[in-house]
Order: structure tokens, then C-alpha cells, then sequence
């Protein structure tokens, strides 16, 4: 961070949950940033997000687009147009980052990629476990070598509550596609240097199995074998009634670690009743910091001008993942990435 840089002036396109969390964490957390503008369709709630934080609120992402004053594009508008947001904010000049996933095909993100790399702007994608310090630190404990040779690693994450609302209105591939694709990309971070090659993935309706027929898929558990022979697994729920679990592990010839407790703090209650620990409830709670941290690091890069630590490619690799686990549970074998 620099601190006599000018801030990068940010426009947000979404003002839905995620967008509301990212619009405050931007005004309020990252001092290497300014929120300028969002942009939603809904008549006035953009306003109503932006005013208070001191940025404007407009209805469209082309106004955003075509603002002199702003310097970079945060997109946290529905996944199935992520990808022609990126191809249009690079098409605009403006730097990139963009919620995950980058797109809902290999296609989608590749045409990303070539649009930022073509327009050279930065592209970065949200892949926030990377940022939260205690994942960072696993990995770090991984490159010096403490685990010694990877062989066993495990990523999950448990979504908190009873399930979805409305399950009926969950796209088909979800589990997939925007939830375990952040245990993709986290296993391919703690593996670093490796590839993965192939999966086995099983998943099924047991939070509303009266869904099952509508194409609901609740539950998963994902093998993935890599290239350094390191096998891992990835598991996903919609529904753990104690709160938000995100936690991953990885076992070597040299050792263990482990990230994630699920706890926003380390604050530990000892009564009559035992031993017991808040739980988060949501990312937004439990994710915080993450949060704040790949939002410092996009906008370090740009002032910088140099890519992101988070990239285009990561994107694609984590959906390859994604892809080929969609054909493993459809065909039921292993398939290759």
C-alpha cells in the first residue's frame, strides 16, 4: 500500500446482498479506494446504498462504464452476466474485479481473460479465502515446506441456516458453479505448483429432497486427484444449522494444517454449560477481513500496475473443476480436467 497514491475510484454494479457488504468494505475498510458510483436497476436502491457511503447512485452499468471519474469496476451483479460485465469494463478502459465465478462456461471466462489482457487492465477475481488471514497463513506454512510432500487436502464449505428459501429458484449446477467453487480454487492455492487432473463428484438433495426432481442438488462431496499425486476432497451444504463452516486441511509427509473454525473470534466462553464459541452466520460476518483484504489488493495493483495475486486464470482453473464435476455426476465416473 502507498499512502500518498490516489485512491482508485471505484464504480459497483449489484446493490444486492453481496454488493451492499462489498459498497461498505470499499467506503469504510480500504483507504486505497474510493467508492464513487453503484448501479442497480431497481429504482432507488442504488441511491439508497451509495448516498450514505458518499458515492452516487445510478440504474445502469453503462453509466458506470462511461465515467471519467471512475478508475476500476467491482461487479457483484448476478453470476450468469458477470462475464459480458467484464468483457464491457474492459472494452471501457476500466480495471476489473469481478465476484466469482468470472462466468458460467470456460468459454464465458476465456472471453474475459482476452478482454482484460487486450484492453491491459488489471483482473482479479473473488476468490476472498486466499485473504483471510488464517487460510493465508496454512499456505504459508505450505510453500516453507512444513507439511513436507502434499498428499491428503480437504476444503468445505457448509452454508448457514435450513436450506434455501426457495429452493425451487436454485440454478441448476449451483452447488458447482458458486459454492464449491471457492474449495476448488482453495485446494489449487494449497497445492501450489500442482494441477488437478481429474474428479469424481457425488451429490444429492438431502436438505429438500421433495426438490430433488426439480434438479436441486443440496449436497456434494468432490475427489479430486492432482498431478503431484495429492488427492483431495471437497464437500458443500446449503444448510448447517449452527452457522457459516468454512475450513480446509491439508496433510503431508512432513505434517498437518489446518484453517477455519468457523468462529469470528477467538473468544472461548467456559460456564456450567461447558466450553462453547460464538459461530458466524454468514460470509459477510465470518469473512470480513478476506473481504477487506483482496479489495486492498485490487486496488494496490492497479495503482501499481501490476496484475493482481488473484487472476483471470485462477478463475478458469477453479471452473475447469467446476465443469468436470458437473459431467462426473451426470455420466457417474471419474472424468478428466
Amino acid at each position: 500500500m502507498n499512502s500518498d497514491a490516489t485512491p482508485v475510484r471505484i464504480g459497483l454494479i449489484g446493490a444486492g446482498r453481496i454488493g451492499t457488504s462489498h459498497a461498505d468494505i470499499i467506503a469504510k475498510r480500504v483507504p486505497q479506494a474510493q467508492l464513487v458510483a453503484v448501479a442497480d436497476p431497481r429504482p432507488g436502491v442504488a441511491a439508497a446504498l451509495a448516498e450514505p457511503l458518499g458515492a452516487r447512485g445510478v440504474t445502469s452499468p453503462e453509466e458506470i462504464f462511461a465515467a471519467e471519474d471512475i478508475d476500476a469496476v467491482v461487479i457483484a451483479a448476478s453470476s450468469t452476466a458477470h462475464a459480458e460485465l467484464i468483457v464491457a469494463a474492459a472494452e471501457a478502459g476500466k480495471h476489473v474485479f469481478s465476484e466469482k465465478p468470472a462466468g458460467m462456461s470456460l468459454d464465458e471466462i476465456d472471453l474475459g481473460r482476452e478482454a482484460t489482457a487486450k484492453a491491459g487492465v488489471a483482473f482479479q477475481v473473488g476468490f476472498n479465502r486466499r485473504f483471510a488471514p488464517d487460510f493465508r497463513a496454512a499456505r504459508d506454512a505450505i510453500v516453507a515446506g512444513k507439511v513436507g510432500s502434499v498428499q491428503l487436502m480437504r476444503s468445505l464449505t457448509r452454508d448457514p441456516g435450513t436450506g434455501p428459501a426457495s429452493p425451487g429458484d436454485v440454478p441448476s449446477w449451483t452447488i458447482f458453479t458458486q459454492t464449491l467453487i471457492h474449495d476448488f480454487d482453495t485446494l489449487n492455492w494449497l497445492n501450489p505448483g500442482a494441477r488437478a487432473v481429474d474428479v469424481l463428484a457425488t451429490a444429492d438433495a438431502l436438505v429438500r429432497p421433495d426438490f430433488k426432481d426439480n434438479g436441486l442438488l443440496d449436497t456434494a462431496i468432490v475427489v479430486i486427484r492432482y498431478d503431484n499425486g495429492a488427492i483431495a476432497t471437497a464437500e458443500a451444504s446449503f444448510a448447517a444449522i449452527y452457522g457459516y463452516d468454512v475450513r480446509a486441511e491439508v496433510f503431508g509427509s512432513g505434517g498437518m494444517v489446518t484453517a477455519g473454525d468457523g468462529s469470528p473470534t477467538s473468544m472461548r466462553l467456559f460456564d456450567g454449560a461447558g466450553r462453547s464459541a460464538q459461530f458466524a452466520q454468514g460470509d459477510t460476518e465470518l469473512m470480513i477481513d478476506a473481504y477487506t483484504g483482496e479489495f486492498a489488493e485490487f486496488a494496490d495493483a492497479v495503482q501499481q500496475g501490476r496484475p493482481p495475486s488473484v487472476t483471470g486464470d485462477d478463475a478458469r482453473a477453479a471452473f475447469a473443476i467446476a465443469h468436470a464435476c458437473i459431467e462426473s455426476f451426470t455420466s457417474g465416473t471419474r472424468v478428466a480436467i
